[in-house]
């Protein structure tokens, strides 16, 4: 009989713990002063949410996906990066990932890329999901400029279209299309970051929410950056959480789940995955946080830059360790 009971709660529970364990542990207590660095990135940061997402922006409102996919090309080459526009045809119409590479000192480094989309839902404007993610990436490709020729890895940049529906996990999805033309390329692909809906925070007890069994994991208020993949890219996530951890004065969490979990692959991560590479979701958790997911109410104003500044800022230390073996 104790066999038993160790076989049908034992296992099941060891199992929960292995597959959401990650090193190090979460920055806990008042976040230290904002640096002037990271108030000018705050700053940055509303400048281009704002400008991205103002109003919706996808195949169905083509004119302002075009607005907000030129700003993009705007800005990047403003920080004197060659963009390379991957172009196809979706919803009867044109559309485009916009990519960017810091290339390595030796040509057959490793490969990271750190993504997300820019498109958004239906009529919803988009600031959280996905223009907070966006505006990270432009962010990163300013803080990790002079890395250009000098990194140990090459760090692909991307910017993908049609992660929203209709197009979500088909094959017109902007990631799936990047990701299988990434596979046939040959390159070695240490993993992919997929910054999601990452500005949105709350000190609230209760603003934190999971789907079962994650409620019984993790903190129920909304205050930190969440790393989430699944099973497949268990070492991926635990090495990142790790990371970040370690430069980052910012709560966080991670962890690994089946993707049959509500909620573990929605995200461009997805697309990597099923190619074989490694890959996770940055995220603030979406739905299971933020009120206004997918809502015509998420707009500029929702969001907490100066914290989004902090995650950004950590992102990037992250990154950089990565890329110079610091």
């Amino acid at each position: 009989m104790l066999g038993v009971i160790t076989v049908l709660f034992g296992l099941p529970i060891g199992f929960f713990l292995w597959m959401t364990s990650v090193p190090g542990t979460s920055f806990a207590g008042p976040l230290p002063p904002l640096t002037a660095a990271q108030t000018a990135i705050a700053r940055q940061l509303r400048a281009d949410v704002t400008a991205i997402a103002s109003e919706p922006h996808n195949v169905a409102h083509p004119e302002a996906l075009e607005r907000a996919a030129a700003y993009l090309e705007g800005r990047l080459r403003a920080l004197h990066y060659s963009v390379q526009p991957q172009v196809f045809a979706a919803g009867g119409q044109q559309v485009r990932n916009l990519e960017v590479v810091i290339e390595p000192a030796n040509a057959a480094a490793q490969t990271l890329v750190v993504g997300a989309h820019y498109d958004s839902f239906g009529d919803a404007p988009g600031a959280n999901d996905n223009a907070s993610g966006a505006a990270a990436v432009l962010e990163l490709a300013r803080q990790l400029a002079d890395l250009r020729g000098l990194a140990a890895i090459r760090i692909r940049l991307v910017l993908f279209v049609n992660e929203e529906p209709p197009f979500f996990q088909t094959d017109l999805m902007g990631s799936l299309v990047y990701a299988r033309r990434l596979s046939q390329s040959g390159e070695t692909v240490r993993g992919m970051l997929s910054l999601e809906t990452i500005g949105y925070y709350s000190d609230a007890p209760g603003s934190q929410h999971y789907p079962f069994p994650l409620d019984l994991r993790y903190p129920d208020i909304g205050n930190f950056i969440a790393f989430a993949g699944t099973l497949s890219s268990r070492s991926f996530v635990r090495g990142t959480v790790g990371a970040f951890r370690d430069t980052a004065h910012f709560p966080s969490e991670g962890g690994t789940a089946p993707a049959l979990l509500q909620g573990i692959d929605w995200s461009d991560h997805w697309s990597f995955g099923e190619v074989g590479i490694p890959a996770l979701m940055v995220t603030d958790t979406a739905p299971f946080r933020y009120p206004h997911y997918h809502a015509v109410a998420d707009t500029p104003d929702k969001l907490d830059y100066e914290r989004l500044a902090r995650v950004v800022e950590g992102l990037g230390r992250l990154v950089r360790g990565w890329a110079t073996g610091t």
